[in-house]
């Protein structure tokens, strides 16, 4: 699923073995991989909690919990429609 080889393929691109590394220096390398990536996550993230939070809190004050639930449970799906439609409006130009 990732670009990235397997350690055991050879040619992989690795100068010291994951077990030789700290625990920050594999996290600092991590982050500094998918920083783009996992930045546009969390402002996804963010920005769907705020909005249920605030339909629930403003427009549907006496809905059950399960409701408030259910539409941050649909944030999944919402996700990955969302960049996938990005990816795809990005293939077209």
């Amino acid at each position: 699923m990732t670009d990235a080889n397997p350690p055991d393929e050879p040619g992989a691109d690795r100068s010291v073995a994951d077990g030789d590394r700290s625990v920050a220096d594999r996290l600092r390398s991590h982050v500094s991989e998918h920083q783009t990536g996992m930045i546009q996550d969390l402002a996804f993230a963010l920005a769907w909690v705020a909005l249920v939070s605030l339909l629930f809190d403003f427009v549907f004050t006496s809905a059950p919990t399960w409701a408030y639930y259910l539409f941050m449970l649909a944030g999944i799906p919402a996700y990955f429609g969302f960049f996938i439609s990005l990816e795809m409006a990005r293939a077209q130009q």
